[in-house]
């Protein structure tokens, strides 16, 4: 049995061969009822003498695998061969992570977004899932590959080929497979925000010539076009996902660092995989065209309904294909939603039909063609906060070339502002600004409340509580305080209710001055100061409350170094300045 046809083996389900181990609490592949028929060997202990050989974790193998050179034509890759036995028992154990090992999967075109996860996915069927995977050189029009330490750029490209079982009523007709949705995602360099730019498949662009890897190894440039819709620069005249790359860089002026294509049936298969996503209409929808029929109000869709959905267009906004990318915007956040649910991610099941889905729908370049280059990139996806991607469309107007309006052009001024932000790096959420504002807002309102009058520490009333120092500190400040601060009105009120991070000091309105000196005296940030209440010490006198948390350092040592002044004997000098030794 080959790679590519493990856990298919007499039509079994591979979601159904993933068994509770009892004893590890994990899920296992289990590939057959009978594990001598396995043509693989289990992993074994190894010897004494095996112990003290130097380990080898495959990496060798790894870089020969990825050095040797692309062709231009799909391809899937092999199996590769098998280690000997006695050196699987060497393999490094892999670390066990929360709710499986997660392999984060963004696919593309208007299925976009996937996350894949194969639980605790065995050796055997990740191979298995690389034999999924088909992938295409990308004839240098990338970067190389996306980078963990920069910003992200990821062509996602969905085609109109009639390609898989009952897809022959959707698409053009004999289509060499046209870059019919197009969505270039761009992942901040802090993964704190993203945007996915949508660019309409009927928008006039200049295609430029396209140097194309061949299958025997020699390359054929391809002729550019000028004024042309962007949907021929894929399939049009043998054209490959590396001439739509070249295209995005001379539109957007940003260039891709890789690119992921997939046709009709991952739709089918990626929401059938997940039970469905959940969508909503504001009226009914009756297309001839794509076959969608549903009344208004929310649905969960999935398989071929999915697919109509997306493709829907004359039924919904304006009837053409800009109104078209509105809806299958909505249908990714949808999908994105379902994909990151506790119902998706904690299911095995649910899991590995994702994965299985995910990678037979994929055509990557041949920098992400392998499971563990798209975990490592869907590692980095995965680190952002999905309320924070922002689904634009590059700003265009009717061709004022058409007396029928059947294609778009540039918008130029809003348009180049986007690429630019793109190429800048900049959020369309604003989440960092915003983040700034309100931080400012809050780090001026902590100071203001340091600002004002201060009373003599004689006449600071405060009660001093343990919530979480070690034992014993608050004797010891207070000691210090009435010792050598001179706040001889505090007491030791012992054990505050609960423990607390930081040191606090709730005080009346009419205490402010008193917080304000304590706050001095014992380098207290306005973040410390709590407006509140007072209570009633043992005079019966109202009085503040110090609580000193698990970040008190000590009797008199101040709380926010940045607060303080270095003490008077300290000695201190500058590098500006010459100092004569004594």
């Amino acid at each position: 049995m080959d790679a590519h046809s493990r856990g298919r083996a007499e039509d079994i389900d591979p979601a159904d061969q993933w068994v509770l181990n009892p004893d590890t609490g994990d899920y296992e592949l289990r590939l057959s009822p009978s594990p001598p028929q396995s043509p693989v060997p289990r992993p074994r202990r190894a010897t004494p003498a095996e112990a003290s050989a130097p380990e080898r974790d495959g990496r060798e193998d790894r870089e020969d695998r990825e050095n040797r050179e692309v062709p231009a034509s799909r391809r899937r890759r092999a199996a590769p061969e098998e280690e000997p036995p006695g050196r699987r028992g060497r393999r490094r154990p892999a670390k066990k992570k929360s709710k499986g090992k997660r392999i984060l999967l963004w696919t593309g075109g208007t299925m976009a977004f996937v996350v894949l996860a194969a639980g605790t996915a065995g050796y055997l069927y990740l191979q298995h899932l690389n034999g999924n995977i088909q992938s295409v050189s990308d004839d240098g029009a990338g970067t190389g590959g996306f980078s963990k330490d920069k910003a992200i750029n990821i062509l996602l490209i969905g085609t109109d080929k009639r390609t898989g079982d009952g897809n022959e009523g959707y698409g053009d007709n004999g289509s060499a497979g046209h870059a019919d949705t197009n969505i270039l995602l761009h992942v901040s360099k802090d993964r704190s925000n993203a945007t996915a730019l949508s660019i309409p498949r009927d928008l006039i662009v200049d295609v430029p010539d396209c140097p194309t890897t061949q299958e025997d190894g020699s390359t054929k440039v391809i002729p550019g076009e000028s004024e042309v819709r962007f949907n021929t620069s894929l399939g049009q005249n043998e054209r490959t996902p590396s001439c739509t790359m070249r295209t995005v860089t001379e539109l957007t002026g940003v260039t891709p660092d890789n690119f992921m294509v997939a046709d009709f049936n991952a739709v089918k298969t990626l929401t059938s995989a997940v039970g469905g996503v959940e969508v909503c209409l504001a009226k009914d929808i009756d297309d001839p065209d794509s076959h969608l029929n549903l009344p208004a109000g929310k649905h969960t869709i999935e398989g071929e309904e999915a697919l109509a959905f997306v493709r829907t267009r004359h039924s919904v906004g304006f009837g053409g294909d800009l109104s078209r990318i509105e809806i299958q915007q909505q249908f990714l956040s949808a999908l994105m939603r379902k994909l990151k649910s506790n119902d998706t991610l904690s299911s095995p099941s649910k899991m590995v039909k994702l994965a299985e889905a995910g990678t037979e729908a994929l055509t990557v370049d041949s920098k992400l063609d392998s499971i563990t280059k798209l975990k490592d990139l869907g590692l980095e996806l995965g680190k952002l906060n999905i309320k924070n991607l922002t689904f634009a469309t590059v700003p265009v107007v009717d061709n004022p070339a058409e007396k029928v309006a059947a294609t778009v052009v540039l918008k130029e001024g809003p348009a180049q502002q986007v690429f630019d932000m793109i190429k800048n790096d900049v959020s369309f959420t604003e989440v960092k600004e915003k983040e700034k504002e309100e931080q400012k807002k809050e780090d001026a309102a902590d100071a203001a409340r340091l600002e004002g009058e201060k009373s003599e520490p004689g006449e600071v009333r405060v009660r001093v509580m343990n919530g979480g120092a070690s034992d014993g500190s608050a004797g010891r400040e207070l000691t210090y305080l009435q010792n050598e601060a001179g706040v001889t009105k505090s007491e030791n009120a012992g054990n505050a209710p609960e423990d607390l991070d930081k040191t606090t000091l709730e005080y009346a309105p009419d205490q402010a001055d008193q917080a304000r000196a304590l706050a001095e005296i014992l380098g207290l940030s306005g973040a410390a100061l709590k407006p509140g209440e007072s209570v009633t010490n043992s005079q019966g006198l109202p009085t503040m409350t110090l609580t000193l948390g698990k970040d008190f350092k000590g009797a008199g040592v101040k709380l926010d170094a940045a607060s303080g002044k270095a003490p008077e004997d300290v000695q201190k000098s500058t590098a500006d300045k010459v100092e004569c030794a004594k």
